[in-house]
C-alpha cells in the first residue's frame, strides 16, 4: 500500500499516551499507532452508518421483497 506523509497537531496528553505504546513494543511507530487509529475510526464510522441505514429499513418490505426472490429462484430450479 502507498503511504503519504502529513503534519498533524496532537494534545501533549495524547503524545505521551501514544509514545508509551511505541516504548512498550505495543506498536512498532508513531506512525503506526496513529494509521491503525484512524483505520478503526474509519471502519467504526462505517458500521455505524451501515446501521443507521439499517434502521430506515422496513422489516415487512424487506421480508416480502427476500421471499419473492427467493420464490422465483425455485421455480427456476430443476425438479429431481
Amino acid at each position: 500500500m502507498r503511504t503519504s506523509k502529513v503534519a498533524i497537531s496532537i494534545e501533549k496528553a495524547t503524545l505521551e499516551q501514544l509514545d508509551r505504546l511505541v516504548r512498550d513494543k505495543v506498536f512498532p511507530s508513531r506512525s503506526r499507532v496513529i494509521q491503525e487509529a484512524i483505520e478503526e475510526k474509519l471502519a467504526r464510522l462505517k458500521r455505524t452508518r451501515l446501521a443507521e441505514e439499517c434502521v430506515k429499513l422496513d422489516p415487512v418490505a424487506e421480508q416480502a421483497m427476500a421471499e419473492e426472490a427467493l420464490s422465483e429462484e425455485l421455480r427456476q430450479w430443476p425438479e429431481y
